[in-house]
């Protein structure tokens, strides 16, 4: 991407190491070429649109190849989260429940929506937030590569400077307090914030992957 359009993808893999690690790779690669190749066709929704359709197709005519021997990748798949950035504004696209977060005014806001079991249940109102806790929150409803199509959540705003935004795959934010990060936000040193929530997610017991990304907006 140029300096003025800006693309930053999480992905987080499932379907056993292989499937996820090959899942996940093949989608931000397809994502990426896709924006790469058609931002002067289509408008930044609907090329991100597009661009997650070509991707949860790519890996689900993968994941359905005949297997070679015992490298099945049947089943495979991924969540796929972005933050794109053209001329002057945020767009965020999301399946799965990998999130995006704003760091805005002093506070600390959760940009997507978790396409969850216990989320959509939360929204139903069949569980309370308590009764969340003892829920699988990894079964995900809505992912790249299980179906050759996906709906696909997104939203835009302006870029504002002094704002920032963060990535990050369920092994990050299923771990930590999120008043726990905007506390670090505010009081510690911005380089190094990436590390401090990944060293508190394993603290916490680091039950899954951990990936993360962090962009801050310069005044």
């Amino acid at each position: 991407m140029d300096g003025k359009n800006s693309l930053f993808i999480v992905a987080d893999g499932m379907g056993g190491h292989k499937g996820g690690e090959v899942a996940s790779r093949l989608a931000c690669d397809t994502l990426r070429t896709f924006v790469s190749e058609n931002h002067a066709e289509y408008n930044p929704s609907e090329l991100l649109i597009k661009g997650f359709q070509e991707a949860t197709r790519m890996v689900h005519l993968e994941a359905n190849k005949p297997a070679q021997g015992s490298k099945s990748l049947k089943g495979m798949g991924t969540t796929l989260v972005c933050i794109y950035i053209k001329e002057g504004r945020v767009y965020i696209a999301n399946v799965g429940d990998s999130r995006a977060y704003l760091y805005t005014e002093g506070e600390l806001w959760v940009a997507t929506e978790d396409h969850s079991l216990v989320n959509e249940k939360l929204r139903a109102g069949i569980i309370t937030d308590e009764q969340a806790e003892h829920v699988g929150k990894n079964v995900i409803t809505r992912c790249i590569g299980f179906q050759p199509e996906v709906e696909v959540d997104i939203f835009d705003r302006k870029l504002m400077a002094g704002e920032a935004y963060m990535l990050c795959s369920d092994g990050l934010h299923g771990m930590i307090d999120e008043d726990w990060m905007l506390s670090r936000y505010k009081n510690g040193k911005l380089d190094t914030y990436v590390d401090e929530l990944i060293n508190e997610a394993n603290t916490k017991g680091g039950e899954d992957n951990i990936t993360c990304l962090f962009i801050h907006v310069e005044s």
